[in-house]
């Protein structure tokens, strides 16, 4: 592996999935300040003092906005990838990302939280963007062999940033009570990384040749990245994709609920996507304090206990192995724990060491939450879909991704307030259907080529047909190199 390639990817990851991991985690330590900082607004504006339940409903929506705005990037992030790559798409995220920073720097002597709903819409934007572009980006850029682990080193940076949110939020740096509009804006800090290293490495290989047309742009690309002449072989694979896409535009999101080629494909990466945030895992970093409340943790530990979940998905990100088995087995200990976790709720008065059990249970919730689907999640569209339908794909999956951040997020609260002991049994049941479908309808993609995944696909979206030859509209996602002459 070449220091450029290297280099590359921290530079993309520094200023994007970095950025979703750490914003979802600042947003922890301050809880308690900018609710009290609601609370004043609406006295000295209006002489209202909120009730618990409004100061709680406001903060809410300042914590799930960010998934709106996740959704509206996940949205943009197709065309804009189409129209200015990979690369210039993550640099121009940068302009939601500084805007937000601003104002949520200057929401405190505005006097204004709407400012800080107005700024959390703008950085999810750019984290909605950088969700779906960078692994794009990353495995159009990483040799073959290479490909699953450089693609997944998306979700490595994800949890470093959820890391590095908790640590920058402990009180004796920034989550104390006069630096927390700082805290907030301290995503700037990534972002300026970006934009000072990002320009000076090349742009994706495959969309310089396919997309754009530029074989010797392509091989200059990955000259440069491999650290090596280019090798014949993965030059002729790429040429190959190009001439089996040669003439069609990049799919439409809509035309690929028409297609029915990759119907099992767009099925399995929403059900994956959906899965991803219905398990509540990420919402734990949103709302810490009141799950370690609910468990019985001590106010005054709740914060160095929150640095334990995010090190531990970013542990388990860095030794994921086959995707199909740790995707299934992932979901099926979140289950296992799940369970655990409410029996523990439910005897935590009675047994004095059940808060430790509990506390437990949320590591290891989160610790098999690392050990697939967030690191799969994110490189699947990029191993199942191809060139002209992976920038649809990826907003489809996004988007599935955000809508289903901003629900649970919005019910979060809400549901372990009402639902008490019982709070994680949804999400167990959400882990537990997840790992049936895995096990029952998603081949193993590591290691296998586009041909090989898509012919597996195939018996699912052709079954009970008889077919001859792919037509057209299956050949682009094969590259040429077979025919599917079987009885499907």
């Amino acid at each position: 592996i070449s220091l450029m390639l290297v280099l590359m990817v921290a530079s993309a990851a520094i200023g994007g999935t970095l950025q979703y991991g750490y914003n979802l985690a600042i947003m922890n330590a301050p809880t308690t300040f900018i609710q009290t900082f609601i609370n004043e607004t609406f006295l000295e504006r209006w002489d209202i003092q909120l009730e618990d339940y409004q100061v709680t409903l406001v903060w809410t929506i300042i914590v799930s906005i960010f998934s709106l705005g996740g959704l509206a990037g996940a949205l943009i992030a197709g065309p804009m990838t189409i129209r200015f790559g990979r690369k210039k798409c993550l640099l121009l995220s940068n302009i939601f990302l500084m805007s937000g920073a601003l104002l949520a720097v200057t929401s405190r002597a505005a006097k204004s939280f709407e400012m800080i709903i107005i700024s959390r819409i703008l950085v999810g934007i750019n984290a909605g963007i950088s969700m779906n572009v960078q692994p794009m980006y990353f495995g159009e850029s990483a040799p073959k062999h290479l490909r699953g682990a450089i693609s997944l080193s998306s979700a490595v940076f994800a949890a470093f940033g959820v890391v590095l949110g908790q640590v920058v939020g402990l009180r004796e740096i920034l989550g104390s009570e006069p630096y927390w509009q700082y805290l907030l804006a301290s995503n700037a800090i990534p972002g300026f990384i970006q934009l000072l290293t990002l320009p000076w490495f090349p742009e994706s290989p495959r969309y310089l040749l396919i997309d754009r047309g530029d074989k010797e742009a392509c091989i200059n690309a990955l000259r440069r990245l491999r650290g090596c002449e280019v090798q014949s072989s993965e030059l002729d694979e790429i040429l190959q994709e190009q001439a089996d896409t040669k003439g069609m535009r990049a799919s439409r999101p809509w035309e690929l609920f028409t297609d029915r080629s990759v119907r099992w494909q767009l099925i399995t990466v929403m059900i994956i996507s959906s899965a991803m945030q219905l398990c509540g895992n990420d919402s734990i970093y949103f709302y810490a304090s009141y799950v370690f409340k609910e468990a019985g943790i001590a106010d005054d530990k709740i914060q160095y206990v929150s640095i334990g979940t995010g090190t531990c998905e970013f542990t388990l990100d860095n030794i994921l192995i086959c995707r199909r088995f740790m995707l299934m087995g992932g979901f099926i200990l979140m289950t296992i724990w799940a369970v655990v976790f409410t029996i523990a709720l439910s005897f935590e008065h009675y047994i004095s060491w059940m808060p430790y059990l509990s506390m437990a249970c949320i590591f290891t919730y989160i610790l098999s939450f690392g050990m697939g689907p967030a690191g799969v999640t994110g490189v699947l569209p990029t191993e199942i879909f191809n060139q002209t339908a992976r920038p649809a794909a990826y907003m489809i999956a996004g988007s599935m991704m955000w809508l289903n951040l901003f629900i649970t997020g919005m019910i979060f609260p809400f549901l372990v307030s009402e639902l008490s002991e019982y709070c994680f049994v949804p999400f167990g049941a959400v882990c537990l259907l997840s790992a049936l479908y895995v096990g029952l309808f998603l081949p193993e993609t590591k290691g296998k080529s586009l041909s090989v995944i898509t012919s597996e696909f195939h018996k699912l979206n052709f079954k009970g047909q008889q077919r001859t030859c792919p037509s057209k509209t299956q050949a682009q996602y094969q590259l040429g190199e077979v025919c599917l002459s079987t009885a499907l």
